[in-house]
């Protein structure tokens, strides 16, 4: 194992290697390093797992699958069923993903998808949180590297000061940690020409049945006039009331950045759901009856599409032999229309807990880590980049990366 063992440490100083936020990807990571023997703290800025009011998703893991059940308990394998969109329902071993036309219901291709795992963020979250050190409240404010060149210090809003070995930032696409590495300058995602509108919605029993007839648990479709959207299952709690599911879905269109800065001033919820459902209109089931019955006053929410590659030349980080790295978002925020952002994660937790544990020294691990990492992960995130300008261009979407290859991994 590398040279991250435990050392003289003063009384605040819990463990040596310290994961800033409680992603599922730091998470993972957290769950890989116990398996290990590795002590490890887990810091989040949020006083829960899940907070009231803050948003929930889904996301589809399927390649990396068997990568997450080589890290977490055996219990919480057991357990992922039960986190899933539709937990009643088993996971097929192989399911297919049908894109339609956007206009017409025509299914233009259905690729086959191994083992898909469509999980609630927030189920899958509680469930890895178990078992953990988990700080709450704990908002990172600064890195105070050593002379020693051995420890770190993270220092934190509140006042307290934590020292470990490493610092793995798994903070999310707005990550604290690559800020603090780089600078506000390099370090804030690169935005792209692209807005979507998410809404998340129950319906009566009659409606539920029919919106989920199209698929269970996920449809796509591009779109003749340039748009891109999503339907999807959020929440099935029980099988036969209908009623009681929440559906989770959204249309993506191209929008200059003079337009997203302009409507973020200037729309409101009303605004963002009327604008969508304008857009809905021209869209085949069961987008248009989906947006068509929610109410005017419909919750929605709306964000810019933007990516962060860490392979470019001028976004290599120093990691002071070996002190700090990132990891999942914090390290490749990428679009999402291909469905690969939570497998890299997850590889990213994989690939460093192996890392970590079989290289005699810390820093040799950090290198060998983050150069597969930024090879991969930047690749995807230039990939990802072509696939979201392509579904949204009616000329090219068929040759578009997830047309041509489904949500297999980059090869």
């Amino acid at each position: 194992m590398g040279d991250y063992g435990e050392r003289s440490m003063t009384p605040n100083v819990a463990s040596s290697v310290i994961i800033i936020g409680s992603g599922c990807t730091g998470l993972a990571i957290a769950h890989g390093l116990r398996k290990a023997g590795i002590p490890v703290v887990v810091c989040e800025k949020n006083a829960a797992v899940f907070s009231p009011g803050e948003r929930d998703w889904n996301m589809g893991l399927h390649w990396g699958v068997p990568i997450l059940k080589s890290l977490i308990p055996d219990y919480a394998a057991a357990q992922l069923q039960s986190v899933q969109v539709d937990p009643n329902t088993p996971t097929k071993p192989v399911d297919s993903l049908a894109f339609l036309n956007g206009q017409t219901g025509e299914v233009m291709v259905a690729p086959e998808i191994p083992n898909f795992h469509r999980l609630r963020r927030s189920k899958l979250r509680a469930l890895l949180a178990k078992d953990l050190d988990i700080r709450w409240n704990k908002r990172l404010k600064n890195l105070v590297f050593e002379d020693d060149n051995s420890s770190v210090i993270a220092v934190f809003e509140d006042g307290e000061h934590i020292t470990g070995r490493l610092i793995i930032g798994a903070d999310g696409a707005r990550s604290t940690v690559r800020k603090l590495l780089l600078g506000p300058e390099i370090a804030p995602s690169t935005r792209l020409p692209y807005s979507a509108t998410f809404v998340q919605a129950k319906y009566t029993h009659e409606q539920a049945l029919f919106l989920r007839s199209f698929h269970p648990l996920y449809i796509a479709a591009p779109h003749p006039d340039g748009y891109f959207a999503f339907f999807g299952l959020q929440d099935a709690p029980d099988a036969d009331k209908p009623e009681g599911w929440t559906f989770f879905f959204y249309i993506s269109w191209n929008a200059s950045l003079e337009q997203q800065t302009t409507e973020r001033v200037t729309f409101g919820n009303k605004e963002r759901l009327a604008q969508v459902k304008r857009k809905s209109k021209g869209y085949c089931e069961p987008w248009k009856s989906a947006f068509e019955w929610v109410p005017e006053d419909q919750p929605a929410w709306y964000f810019d599409l933007t990516v962060w590659d860490p392979s470019l030349p001028d976004h290599q980080w120093d990691t002071r032999n070996g002190r700090v790295t990132l990891a999942g978002d914090a390290a490749h925020p990428m679009t999402y229309q291909r469905g690969q952002g939570l497998n890299h994660s997850i590889t990213d937790a994989g690939k460093l807990v192996e890392a970590i544990t079989t290289e005699a020294k810390l820093a040799t691990a950090i290198e060998k880590y983050e150069a597969e990492m930024k090879t991969r992960a930047g690749e995807e995130v230039k990939l990802s980049v072509l696939n979201t300008t392509m579904l949204h261009d009616w000329a090219k979407v068929m040759e578009s990366p997830v047309f041509k290859a489904g949500l297999q991994k980059n090869k």
